[in-house]
Protein backbone atom coordinates (compact mmCIF):
# COMPACT_ATOMS: atom_id res chain seq x y z
CA UNK A 1 0.00 0.00 0.00
CA UNK A 2 1.18 3.85 -0.77
CA UNK A 3 0.24 6.55 1.91
CA UNK A 4 0.05 9.84 -0.21
CA UNK A 5 -0.90 13.11 0.24
CA UNK A 6 -4.67 14.13 -0.89
CA UNK A 7 -4.16 16.30 -4.72
CA UNK A 8 -7.05 17.74 -6.10
CA UNK A 9 -8.02 14.93 -7.96
CA UNK A 10 -9.16 13.33 -5.08
CA UNK A 11 -11.51 15.25 -4.12
CA UNK A 12 -14.81 13.04 -5.13
CA UNK A 13 -13.71 10.16 -3.78
CA UNK A 14 -12.40 11.86 -0.54
CA UNK A 15 -15.42 13.10 -0.28
CA UNK A 16 -17.75 10.17 -0.82
CA UNK A 17 -15.78 8.23 1.95
CA UNK A 18 -15.84 10.67 4.35
CA UNK A 19 -19.36 10.85 4.05
CA UNK A 20 -19.29 7.09 4.37
CA UNK A 21 -17.34 7.48 7.68
CA UNK A 22 -19.35 10.14 9.56
CA UNK A 23 -22.98 7.97 8.54
CA UNK A 24 -20.91 5.27 10.32
CA UNK A 25 -21.17 3.73 13.73
CA UNK A 26 -17.18 4.71 14.23
CA UNK A 27 -18.80 8.53 14.83
CA UNK A 28 -21.26 9.77 17.20
CA UNK A 29 -22.72 12.30 14.65
CA UNK A 30 -22.70 12.98 11.40
CA UNK A 31 -21.34 16.07 10.02
CA UNK A 32 -22.20 19.08 7.57
CA UNK A 33 -21.37 18.40 3.83
CA UNK A 34 -19.37 22.04 3.44
CA UNK A 35 -17.46 20.84 6.79
CA UNK A 36 -15.76 18.05 4.61
CA UNK A 37 -15.60 20.52 1.51
CA UNK A 38 -14.05 22.62 4.04
CA UNK A 39 -11.29 20.67 4.86
CA UNK A 40 -10.66 19.33 1.41
CA UNK A 41 -9.78 22.44 0.69
CA UNK A 42 -7.39 23.50 3.65
CA UNK A 43 -5.34 20.14 2.82
CA UNK A 44 -4.99 20.96 -0.50
CA UNK A 45 -3.69 24.33 0.02
CA UNK A 46 -1.35 23.59 2.83
CA UNK A 47 -2.70 24.14 6.30
CA UNK A 48 -0.43 24.08 9.61
CA UNK A 49 -3.15 22.66 11.48
CA UNK A 50 -3.14 19.35 9.61
CA UNK A 51 -2.94 16.66 7.08
CA UNK A 52 -4.85 13.94 4.64
CA UNK A 53 -3.59 11.12 3.37
CA UNK A 54 -4.73 8.19 0.56
CA UNK A 55 -4.25 5.21 0.71
CA UNK A 56 -3.83 3.39 -2.47
CA UNK A 57 -2.70 0.32 -4.25
CA UNK A 58 -2.33 -0.91 -7.75
CA UNK A 59 -4.42 2.68 -8.64
CA UNK A 60 -7.22 1.10 -6.36
CA UNK A 61 -8.07 4.05 -3.45
CA UNK A 62 -8.17 1.91 -0.54
CA UNK A 63 -9.10 4.17 2.18
CA UNK A 64 -7.95 7.62 3.92
CA UNK A 65 -6.52 9.36 7.05
CA UNK A 66 -6.86 12.87 8.72
CA UNK A 67 -3.97 14.40 10.72
CA UNK A 68 -4.71 17.06 13.19
CA UNK A 69 -1.54 18.92 14.78
CA UNK A 70 -1.59 20.75 18.53
CA UNK A 71 1.35 21.77 20.79
CA UNK A 72 0.95 20.31 24.30
CA UNK A 73 2.68 21.84 27.01
CA UNK A 74 1.86 18.81 29.17
CA UNK A 75 3.48 16.29 26.34
CA UNK A 76 6.11 18.84 25.97
CA UNK A 77 5.63 19.83 22.60
CA UNK A 78 3.86 18.51 19.34
CA UNK A 79 0.45 16.53 18.88
CA UNK A 80 -0.54 14.54 16.51
CA UNK A 81 -4.10 13.74 16.77
CA UNK A 82 -5.31 10.35 14.50
CA UNK A 83 -8.25 12.19 13.52
CA UNK A 84 -10.01 9.92 11.15
CA UNK A 85 -8.57 6.27 9.30
CA UNK A 86 -11.42 5.32 7.26
CA UNK A 87 -10.83 1.56 5.28
CA UNK A 88 -13.40 1.09 2.65
CA UNK A 89 -15.54 -2.45 3.50
CA UNK A 90 -13.92 -4.60 0.57
CA UNK A 91 -10.64 -3.59 1.90
CA UNK A 92 -10.88 -4.12 5.61
CA UNK A 93 -9.47 -6.71 7.91
CA UNK A 94 -6.16 -6.29 5.72
CA UNK A 95 -4.04 -4.16 8.42
CA UNK A 96 -4.45 -1.08 6.52
CA UNK A 97 -4.99 0.74 9.76
CA UNK A 98 -2.09 -0.50 11.33
CA UNK A 99 -0.05 0.33 8.27
CA UNK A 100 -1.26 3.96 8.93
CA UNK A 101 -0.23 4.42 12.31
CA UNK A 102 2.72 2.80 11.76
CA UNK A 103 3.66 5.96 8.80
CA UNK A 104 2.37 8.29 10.95
CA UNK A 105 4.28 6.91 14.11
CA UNK A 106 7.66 7.23 11.68
CA UNK A 107 7.19 10.01 9.05
CA UNK A 108 5.25 12.43 11.88
CA UNK A 109 7.64 13.63 14.76
CA UNK A 110 5.77 14.40 17.97
CA UNK A 111 6.41 14.08 21.65
CA UNK A 112 2.67 12.43 21.78
CA UNK A 113 -0.11 10.61 19.34
CA UNK A 114 -3.49 11.01 20.18
CA UNK A 115 -6.87 9.10 18.88
CA UNK A 116 -10.59 8.91 20.01
CA UNK A 117 -13.26 6.12 19.33
CA UNK A 118 -16.43 5.11 20.37
CA UNK A 119 -16.74 2.97 23.59
CA UNK A 120 -19.06 0.39 21.23
CA UNK A 121 -15.60 0.32 18.80
CA UNK A 122 -13.60 -2.84 20.36
CA UNK A 123 -12.11 -3.74 16.82
CA UNK A 124 -10.49 -0.03 16.48
CA UNK A 125 -9.53 0.05 20.53
CA UNK A 126 -8.04 -3.71 20.48
CA UNK A 127 -5.74 -2.07 16.98
CA UNK A 128 -5.28 1.36 18.67
CA UNK A 129 -3.77 -1.15 22.18
CA UNK A 130 -1.82 -3.40 19.87
CA UNK A 131 0.17 0.12 18.80
CA UNK A 132 1.06 0.85 21.89
CA UNK A 133 -1.27 3.27 22.45
CA UNK A 134 -3.32 3.47 26.48
CA UNK A 135 -6.59 4.65 27.01
CA UNK A 136 -6.99 7.32 28.68
CA UNK A 137 -9.60 7.88 31.95
CA UNK A 138 -10.28 11.81 30.60
CA UNK A 139 -14.08 13.38 30.13
CA UNK A 140 -14.23 15.57 27.11
CA UNK A 141 -15.83 18.79 26.74
CA UNK A 142 -16.86 20.64 23.94
CA UNK A 143 -18.16 24.37 22.58
CA UNK A 144 -18.82 24.35 19.26
CA UNK A 145 -19.50 27.80 17.27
Amino acid sequence: MTIRKITKNDKHIYTEMARDFYSSPAVLENIPEENILHSFDLFLEGTPYGDAFIFEEDGNILGYGVLAYTHSQEAGGRVVWIEEIYVKAEYRGRGLGSEFLEFVKESIPARRYRLETEPENERAAALYRRHGFEHFEYVNYKLDR
